[in-house]
């Protein structure tokens, strides 16, 4: 895979919450991080996804901000 995006995250799908149009994905990139994903079930079936493949989170920002308490 090649791709231009600089925010990619390697990670397996945990878990899919089917919706009427979309599907949820809940993304465990490491033992403690986790990411959630939605797209619609077209892609979904396209891309072949199922709990437990390898996928990679690209994440498409301008801008990242940081807070603190």
């Amino acid at each position: 895979m090649q791709i231009g995006a600089r925010n990619s995250l390697k990670g397996k799908i945990k878990s899919i919450e089917v919706g009427a149009v979309n599907l949820q994905f809940i993304i465990k990139l490491s033992n403690r991080v986790e990411v959630v994903s939605i797209i619609t079930k077209d892609s979904a079936e396209r891309l072949n996804l199922a709990e437990g493949k390898e996928v990679y989170a690209v994440v498409k920002a301008s801008d990242v901000m940081m807070a603190i308490d």
